[in-house]
């Protein structure tokens, strides 16, 4: 569902990826572990397309992301790590407009369904999401991607900030999606979560992929020491 090829994107002297390699299979949860400035969050965006590469090619469900971007934008749903809601409306208020936005109407009670099915309370389906936690707000944004019936999941440190429970809660989503199919692809810090929900693990540093992992290869701690063991490596 997401495949990416010798993707690289310069900013003049600045190499922000360099040579991406990487491909997200149907029901996959592909975790990309690095520091600030890896190349994680310009992986995203490129995939979004926010910006377009220097060079190589990505693709969303076989179609090419620089050459059809609106049309690869029926295939995705992302929550980056602070999700963009409507303060002053309700949960099904923010998910039918933005199931409008995908040309997908529901009625009330469908909507309602959606916001069950993403974990969020009965009580706060109605209630303005300015009340709202984070982890409430990544439900709704979990919800719209139900409604969306979306292929794709781009995730941008959507655990960033939560409490244990709130982020345990969420990796449950993500295995929800997994089991329907979905393909997310999430950049992440949190080695401990990554280990918890991802099939593939991959670790990047200076706009590169150095490692890649099923999730079954390694305990969490030989996770931990190759993550430490990479980032700590300075090139000649």
């Amino acid at each position: 569902m997401i495949l990416i090829d010798n993707l690289t994107k310069t900013y003049g002297d600045l190499t922000a990826l360099d040579s991406l390699c990487l491909q997200v299979k149907e029901g996959e949860i592909y975790c990309l572990l690095g520091a600030n400035g890896a190349g994680k969050t310009t992986t995203i965006n490129l995939l979004l397309g926010f910006i377009k590469p220097t060079s190589g090619s990505a693709f969303i469900n076989d179609i090419n992301v620089v050459e059809q971007p609106k049309l690869t934008k029926n295939y995705l749903a992302y929550i980056p790590e602070n999700l963009m809601l409507y303060p002053s409306l309700t949960a099904v208020e923010n998910l039918d407009y933005f199931s409008g936005i995908a040309n997908k109407k529901f009625n009330k009670e469908e909507l309602e369904a959606f916001l069950t099915e993403a974990g969020l309370q009965t009580s706060a389906f109605h209630k303005s999401v300015s009340k709202y936690s984070k982890g409430m707000r990544q439900k709704v944004g979990i919800a719209i991607a139900l409604a969306k019936d979306a292929k794709v999941l781009l995730l941008d440190e959507p655990t960033s900030g939560l409490d244990p429970k709130a982020s345990n809660e969420f990796g449950q989503l993500l295995q929800k999606l997994r089991q329907k199919g979905v393909a997310t692809l999430m950049a992440t810090h949190d080695l401990f979560r990554a280990k918890e929900v991802a099939t593939t693990i991959g670790v990047m540093k200076d706009g590169q992929l150095k490692h890649q992992w099923s999730v079954d290869e390694l305990s969490l701690k030989e996770l931990e020491d190759s993550y430490l063991e990479t980032m700590s490596y300075n090139s000649l």
